[in-house]
């Protein structure tokens, strides 16, 4: 089925064009790598997976409450409109609040994959090339996943946020290599971690959680390719360099916590937009929500060097600062290790002739 299809929402065109230049940089010494960004092309040459394969497709959704997430999650849980929703209405709301969600993370993923391509290009490191390419089949293989479950299992998807395009757009654009990095490998790779860690950890539905945990196992060694190739390039650069590349790190940030907004959504299932906004910007929720977005990239910033003033006033005035002395390294350890759990339950499942057979 064609997602124009399944679209809650028109989209214009479905076409995305980013006018942009930047050079393709060729490196003829082949003997020059960094042994741990080596190390890291190794990790991502051995744990390639096939989505058709590692992710049990057969299991289905609950056509109520499709990936089994707690109400309580919801912004306007508790709220006067949810008391006034009927349970089919309450139904309807949670597909179409959690296929928007989903289809955020697929226009991500494409972004990302656009990106990485743009790395390979344009990184003047042979090992930072090397990882790229495989982190260009990892994106391809994000954007397969999201596509298939939002089509097969959905039949629901949602345009990209306004939010999220212009931040994509900006990372697409701009000619300077590290930008390319900054913007996707840590910024938007880095918030895209905490929420899928959100739907990985609260989701009861075994094909949602799986889905976003292998998903996660793969999108930890993208952070760390960024943070271990921009913690040697920055304290390289002049002070105003470095408040240039804090300046976008700051935008960037408030356009990726507008992100989750949901403008689109509250017109598309019949709900008062300006109240259920308001409910939105105010509840402990979306405030709570919003501030654990933040957990994987604030650690990340502080590590590469990009933390003056603007960027500490920044995160203090989001409320995050708390997760300036987090340990990013142990959360992508973690990370790892939850997807290897779900293979093994997957793995178990398919022992017991309840699930489908290991890869």
């Amino acid at each position: 089925m064609a997602t124009e299809l399944i679209y809650a929402l028109p989209v214009e065109q479905t076409d995305w064009r980013v006018d942009g230049s930047h050079e393709t940089v060729l490196r003829w010494e082949y003997d020059d790598g960094r042994d741990d960004l080596l190390a890291l092309y190794d990790k991502g040459k051995r744990q390639q997976w096939d989505a058709a394969t590692r992710i049990d497709w057969s299991q289905d959704l609950d056509p109520e409450n499709p990936m089994l997430l707690p109400d309580e999650s919801l912004s306007i849980f508790g709220s006067d409109v949810w008391r006034r929703m009927t349970v089919k209405e309450r139904a309807n709301f949670r597909r179409h609040q959690q296929a928007f969600t989903l289809s955020q993370f697929l226009h991500g993923e494409q972004g990302a994959l656009v990106c990485t391509a743009k790395i390979v290009q344009q990184v003047p490191n042979l090992d930072a090339k090397f990882y790229a390419a495989t982190q260009v089949v990892d994106e391809a293989r994000h954007v397969e996943a999201y596509s298939r479950l939002l089509h097969e299992k959905f039949e629901l998807a949602y345009p990209i946020t306004p939010p999220l395009k212009a931040l994509l757009d900006d990372v697409i654009r701009d000619s300077r290599w590290d930008f390319t990095y900054l913007g996707m490998q840590v910024l938007i790779e880095g918030l895209a971690l905490a929420a899928f860690q959100r739907l990985r950890d609260q989701s009861r539905n075994p094909l949602a959680a799986a889905v976003n945990a292998y998903v996660m196992q793969d999108e930890a060694r993208h952070v760390a390719f960024g943070r271990l190739q921009l913690r040697d390039y920055y304290p390289q650069l002049t002070q105003g360099e470095r408040n240039e590349r804090e300046e976008f790190v700051v935008e960037a940030c408030y356009l990726m916590r507008d992100r989750f907004n949901a403008d689109e959504l509250w017109e598309a299932v019949g709900l008062p937009k300006a109240e259920c906004m308001a409910l939105t910007n105010n509840s402990n929720q979306m405030r709570g929500f919003r501030a654990r977005l933040f957990s994987r990239i604030v650690p990340t910033i502080r590590d590469i060097g990009l933390w003056g003033p603007k960027v500490r006033g920044a995160y203090e005035a989001m409320g995050v600062m708390e997760y300036a002395d987090v340990d990013a390294g142990a959360l992508l350890a973690r990370d790892n290790a939850v997807a290897d759990a779900f293979d093994a339950a997957r793995d178990a499942r398919a022992l017991d002739g309840g699930g489908a057979s290991p890869e």
